[in-house]
Formats: structure tokens, sequence, C-alpha cells
């Protein structure tokens, strides 16, 4: 049975942000508790945006944990109409990982972000991106990913240092081998969870809510090591 997200837009407290990178201004909404333990980053996955449905729930559950929350567009509303049509921005990794970074440095510049240890959580194609970013940016303090491709990551996975969960649906068996795949190829403390009965978007009852839990509960375990 499919289940009914009631979350649409962010809770009330986030912030509506600008970050200005080399290339681009991506928008941003931020959400940052008292005394948060760390921050984590969210890369959507392909054809969405930071008013992932998804994204927002889980941000919510990770917001109530302790953790800081940034759900930002990896494309400009010009690049978002042009990849609804082509579809070819959604699938460059190497654009969205240099768009992560950007993203990364300005939460590193920031005076009351720069002291928080950073995360990401990646969706679908996002989850290659953050991966990809990882590899090249060693103070990461961890990485899930919801349904994801870390295949598309390449050689990349090879390097990446920060631990990473991957989670993936029990019904979605195309992407469970290629997640097989590439934990084979992580050389970091890494682990592969499967959510029975859970297709490709988590749309199940309950299934979004596993999601929300372990990455909690990974984000909580490794943000408590990194401060410590």
């Amino acid at each position: 049975m499919k289940q009914r997200l009631s979350v649409t837009v962010p809770e009330p407290g986030h912030t509506e942000i600008l970050i200005a990178t080399e290339e681009v201004q991506l928008q941003g909404l931020l959400r940052v508790p008292t005394e948060a333990a760390g921050i984590v980053l969210f890369v959507h996955g392909s054809g969405s945006s930071r008013w992932s449905v998804r994204n927002i729930h889980v941000a919510e559950r990770l917001y109530r944990a302790g953790c800081a929350t940034l759900l930002f567009d990896l494309l400009t509303a010009e690049e978002e109409e042009r990849d609804a049509l082509t579809a070819e921005l959604r699938f460059d990794i190497a654009l969205l990982s240099r768009r992560l970074i950007a993203v990364t440095r300005w939460t590193q510049a920031d005076q009351n972000l720069r002291q928080l240890p950073l995360a990401y959580f990646g969706a679908s194609t996002g989850a290659a991106a953050a991966l990809v970013a990882a590899a090249g940016m060693h103070n990461i303090s961890a990485i899930v990913s919801r349904g994801g491709r870390p295949d598309l990551a390449g050689r990349a996975l090879r390097d990446v240092l920060a631990p990473t969960l991957l989670i993936v649906g029990g019904n979605d068996p195309e992407v469970v081998a290629l997640n097989r795949r590439a934990l084979a190829q992580l050389q970091c403390e890494a682990r592969l969870v499967i959510v029975p009965g859970a297709t490709h978007l988590f749309e199940e009852a309950g299934a979004l809510e596993q999601v929300a839990s372990l990455a909690a509960a990974w984000f909580g375990e490794h943000f408590q090591a990194t401060s410590h």
C-alpha cells in the first residue's frame, strides 16, 4: 500500500537562503536546531529540487534528532526547465558534484555553521554526486543514500572515506544489484540496508519512516564520533 505524505512544504523555522557559487546562485532551505550535532546537506535525485516531499519528510525527522538540515537546488530555474525537456543535466554527475562541493564550501565559510560536522543525504543520482564530492573532500562525517545510484560515482567510490549507508527498497531489484556492486567497491566503513517491501520511491506505508530512522541513527553515531 502506497503512503501519501502530508508534508508538502517545510515546517516553520526554515530560512530561505541564496548560495552564490562561481557558476550560479542556488536556492536553499536551512533549518538549525539549538545545539545542533551536525549539518546534513540534502542532494536530491533526478528531476527533483529542494521541495522534494520525501527529503523534506526525512529532514524533519533529522531536525527532531538534533541535526541542522540544508535542502537546496542543484540546478537553477532555467536549468531545471531545460532538464525537464532533455533530462541531460540530472545525470551529469560531474556538474552535480561540483555544485555540491560549492555548497559545502559555502557552509564551511558561514560563521554560524562552519563548526558543525558535515554529512550528505543523497537520493537517486544525488547519491552519486554526494559520493563523488566526498571523495575529494575528506572532512565529510557520513553519507546516507536513499534509493541511490552509487554506481554512477564510478572510480570515485574507492576514494570515499566517509562512513556510507546505502538504503534500498527490497522491491527495487535492479537498484539493489547496483548498490551491492557499489558496496563491494567502497573501501570505507559501509553498510547496505534493504527495506523489505519498499519500492524505489519508498511510497509504501512506513517505508520512508524506516529510512529516516536509519539515517538519524547513522548521522547521530558519526557526528558524535567526529566531535570527540
